[in-house]
Parts: C-alpha cells; structure tokens; sequence
C-alpha cells in the first residue's frame, strides 16, 4: 500500500512542531543546572538566525522544523512507495 506525501507530510509537521515547542518550553524549566540550561540554549542558537528567545527566532525556528519534516517525509514516502514490488 502506497503511502500519501500529503497525509504523510502533515503528520510529520504535526510531530516536529509539537516536539519543537515541547523542546523551546524545556529551556525554561530550572531542572538542570546553569550550564546545562545554557547548553540547552546554544543547540537552539544553531539555528540560522536563531537568538534565545524572542518572537522572531520562535517563528523561524518553527519555519526551519516545518521544511525539515516535510523533507523528512518526502523522503521517506519516496523510499517507501518506490521499494514496493507488483506483482
């Protein structure tokens, strides 16, 4: 059974946009230590144009988990879709 881009592709939006702000709402929980919510901090300042936090970098950021799932997805339908034999 083939799979669809489309149903495929928002799933995966859906899941990275929801693991993006669970992840962005875990920097500011005191669990760890300074230097490890600093650290937190940085893997998010990777991003392209990303600074902790404001408005914009929360957008971008979300931009960036959107195009990375649905190319994510792409690929993974390709590979999925094309490896299926007729018979």
């Amino acid at each position: 059974m083939q799979l669809s881009l489309k149903k495929y592709g928002w799933k995966c939006v859906l899941g990275a946009e929801v693991a993006y702000v669970l992840c962005v709402l875990g920097g500011f929980l005191p669990l760890r230590s300074a230097a490890g919510i600093q650290i937190h901090h940085t893997i998010f300042e990777t991003l392209p144009g990303f600074t902790w936090i404001s408005f914009g970098s929360f957008i971008l950021g979300a931009i960036y988990m959107f195009v990375f799932a649905w190319i994510f997805a792409s690929y993974f339908v390709w590979m999925h879709n094309s490896s299926l034999t007729n018979k």
